[in-house]
């Protein structure tokens, strides 16, 4: 008689999984679902990678203290307070195993990154998402009320994936105030240098706050998202702990170099992200005045909150116009800004679709404004697609 094959844990059968996002299937179709940059990186980033390639029977340096050293050069810390891994991504799945016991709560908005349940659920921790407002932003005064003993972790992701909210100096310095001392902050930075104006001085408030943690990436405005690179700045002690849960080598020496070249370019991507942010504004503008209710981004992107009927048809639309955007069931279409080609292509979808701008509800409150009732925490299921 056969035995059963060995199972996953429960808890990993539990989790809803990460779905990679659509990838586009032909050169006329536009890839706008992954937030990904549409700038090809620079010469000197794919020499470095060239470079790198040729020893690829080499292991890389487990440490990465290259990329590492220049960082903590950069940001002008301890090498010491810098931990890397594979994407900001895989630095927060390090940091949550190496915080959280199970059980310990781990605190954040919702909707927001779709990782964040996913790894808490791994780490045996438990998520407690708290509403966005009416606003599209983080709710900080419920999110200091839920703060209880058995809190560990706070994830703020400013600015806000998928909404594009974020969050500013003095609100999170409040904020902060309000935590206790033992409940770790995370300050997930992703899209941070899409609003270097407005994005909150977290370096200021790192050197103010020992509980506060920084998350980032090269996956975004530096486009290295194929390489898989990210980091956390983080208290030594803290930074350390980093470095021991993670997976040995699991940043490439190509990802690492990459990344090296890609900081001594940062002229170029602070010009990449600029032309990227003039675009946004402008498809907001755009947007706005043929109807829909978009809320202010700081991010490569906007966001539509739709109800779920809504959002099948504005879907249906931009897979007949060849456009991938990003669907989040119960929530609504998140849509990368791109080219002004790829930009203007969104728009006409967007005109030629206005009958969803007003829902049934919208127009018994004669409000005429998208639906954006939302008091309940939806199912941590994930969107239909994520990245």
């Amino acid at each position: 008689m056969s035995q059963p094959a060995p199972q996953p844990r429960s808890a990993v059968k539990a989790l809803p999984g990460y779905v990679a996002g659509r990838r586009a299937q032909s050169a006329l179709t536009e890839p706008l679902a992954s937030n990904e940059s549409h700038f090809l990186p620079d010469p000197t980033v794919l020499a470095a990678i060239a470079s790198a390639a040729v020893r690829a029977n080499r292991y890389p340096d487990m440490a990465s203290l290259t990329l590492r050293e220049r960082l903590a050069e950069i940001n002008a810390v301890d090498v010491a307070e810098i931990a890397v891994g594979p994407g900001s991504v895989g630095v927060l799945s390090q940091l949550i195993g190496a915080v959280c016991d199970p059980g310990d709560e781990v605190i954040f908005a919702w909707r927001s990154f779709e990782a964040y349940p996913i790894l808490c659920q791994l780490a045996g921790a438990k998520a407690v998402p708290v509403p966005l407002t009416e606003a599209e932003t983080h709710d900080l005064p419920a999110m200091a009320a839920a703060i209880g003993e058995a809190t560990r972790v706070i994830l703020l992701c400013t600015p806000n994936n998928p909404t594009g909210t974020s969050i500013a100096t003095d609100e999170l310095r409040e904020f902060l105030n309000q935590v206790p001392d033992t409940v770790l902050v995370v300050l997930d930075e992703a899209y941070r240098e899409y609003s270097p104006h407005t994005a909150p001085d977290s370096m200021a408030l790192y050197r103010e706050y020992p509980n506060l943690c920084l998350l980032r990436t090269f996956s975004k405005a530096y486009g290295l998202a194929g390489l898989r690179v990210g980091y956390a700045i983080a208290k030594p002690d803290l930074a350390e702990g980093l470095r021991r849960t993670q997976v040995p080598f699991s940043v490439s020496a190509v990802a690492e170099s990459a990344a090296v070249a890609a900081l001594g370019t940062i002229d170029e991507v602070t010009k990449h992200a600029d032309e990227i942010a003039r675009e946004r504004d402008r498809v907001i503008a755009a947007a706005r005045n043929l109807g829909w209710t978009v809320p202010d981004s700081t991010a490569n992107f906007i966001w539509l909150r739709l109800d779920d009927q809504r959002r099948e048809q504005l879907m249906a639309a931009f897979d007949h116009a060849e456009i991938l955007v990003r669907a989040y069931p119960g929530d609504g279409i998140r849509i990368t800004v791109a080219s002004p080609i790829a930009n203007d292509r969104v728009l006409t979808v967007l005109r030629a679709q206005r009958e969803l701008v007003a829902s049934p509800r919208d127009e018994e409150s004669g409000d005429g404004e998208v639906d954006t009732d939302h008091d309940g925490v939806p199912a941590l299921d994930g969107p239909e697609s994520s990245s």
